[in-house]
């Protein structure tokens, strides 16, 4: 299902509204974090051991900006902020990490659930089941191996298992959408919301902390990590802001699957900031299922739009393997039962809208509201100049590494390193 950043942080720090300060102010001592509670599936819930290590995170105490590399061991770090400056790569939410998305702001850190993760935890126990006692004992009563047949029976139990196994894990991952507070991006403000949890007299209390848009930290992180069948290649997207205030650091992390993701989900959040976003369609319909007037949330239209653009392909360009195809479509979702998975999502989607809003803040609902256009804040000449700089550089040179074309447009600039 979509992804789930939860925030456990803790400060200690006045009540209400704090803006942060303004950008070029430097970082201070990262004491705190924003850790990721990654959803678990199901393999994670049965094979604990095969997690991989934290990713590396940036070195305390050290200023940084787009472009800067940071090394630790065979980790290494590219910095995509502050100065959010384009990186050319097209935005892309694979891992369903935006929640909502309007003319005024965007929740990162709390995707909504897809048809997808239900037909997974649906389908595959069935199937075990379906395969135990429809299609092999066919065969076997064919040749008489009635001791096979037992077999087949425990098989048939454990995918009933597994199905319980799936629905508990389905659970889980609801409350961790209950839980979790994104992290709010205004655009009209240019401004971040951070929700901060502290512990005060026995009770948990939370606070929002307001981060300048260009003052955010960002970076991607290509890293390996090491579980007990070898080394794996790991991959993520940081996002953060020490504030000087306090001197606390404030921070979420994700794992993507790869560094065009992690860079293509961070273009999602700039973009949209620089208004060169306005929908989640661009970004999350990359399989063109959602039709207009649909719901941003995936659901039983889901499944039904891909039933007419089946039958549209069928009908535009039929062929042996299309039918094949079809055949298959049919098959799978006839065994993760037709639009079940889809409801399934809309339920709780409606169920994560309902109970959401009671853990919003009054003061976080009043900064969420638009603004007048005259009231609009403007990029900094700064950025705006180093922006069109790597756009010109880009154009000349597109397959030159990021960090390479952060740094001329710095030269260009006449900014040092």
């Amino acid at each position: 299902m979509g992804g789930v950043l939860a925030p456990t942080i803790a400060m200690s720090r006045k009540a209400g509204l704090i803006p942060a300060p303004a950008a070029g102010n430097g970082l201070k001592s990262m004491a705190v974090s924003l850790r990721l509670q990654p959803q678990e599936t199901i393999e994670q819930l049965m094979a604990k051991k095969t997690q991989t290590e934290p990713l590396p995170e940036p070195t305390p105490g050290q200023p940084h900006r787009a472009g800067d590399i940071e090394r630790i061991g065979t980790s290494k770090i590219t910095y995509l902020a502050p100065l959010p400056l384009p990186t050319g790569l097209s935005p892309v939410d694979f891992s369903r990490v935006v929640g909502e998305m309007n003319d005024t702001w965007l929740d990162y850190g709390v995707g909504s659930p897809n048809v997808f993760g239900y037909q997974f935890a649906i389908g595959v126990p069935l199937f075990f089941i379906f395969f135990s006692l429809v299609m092999v004992p066919l065969l076997l009563i064919s040749i008489m191996d009635w001791q096979g047949y037992q077999i087949l029976l425990g098989v048939a139990v454990m995918g009933g298992a597994g199905f319980l196994m799936s629905w508990f894990s389905i659970r889980r991952t609801h409350r961790n959408y209950l839980k979790a507070v994104p992290i709010r991006f205004h655009r009209q403000r240019r401004e971040v919301c951070f929700i901060v949890k502290e512990q005060r007299l026995g009770h948990e209390v939370e606070e929002p902390v307001i981060v300048p848009w260009e003052s955010l930290m960002a970076w991607a992180v290509e890293g390996y990590g090491a579980t007990q069948y070898g080394t794996t290649q790991q991959y993520g997207l940081g996002i953060g802001y020490a504030h000087l205030e306090t001197g606390k650091w404030l921070k979420t992390e994700g794992r993507t699957a790869g560094m065009a993701l992690s860079l293509g989900e961070w273009e999602v959040l700039r973009a949209y900031m620089e208004y060169e976003l306005h929908s989640l369609d661009e970004v999350q319909d990359a399989l063109g299922l959602r039709e207009p007037g649909d719901p941003p949330n995936q659901g039983m239209h889901t499944i039904r739009n891909a039933q007419r653009k089946l039958h549209g392909g069928l009908r535009d360009n039929p062929s042996l393997w299309r039918y094949f195809f079809a055949a298959g479509w049919y098959f799978y979702h006839a065994l993760t039962l037709w639009t079940l998975p889809g409801y399934l999502a809309e339920r709780e989607h409606k169920a994560i809208q309902r109970q959401q809003p009671q853990q919003r803040l009054p003061e976080v609902e009043a900064w969420s509201q638009p603004l007048p256009k005259e009231q609009w804040a403007k990029p900094s000449e700064e950025l705006a100049l180093l922006s069109a700089e790597v756009r010109r550089i880009r154009q000349r040179d597109p397959q030159r590494p990021i960090e390479e074309v952060f740094a001329e447009a710095y030269r260009h600039q006449g900014i040092e390193a």
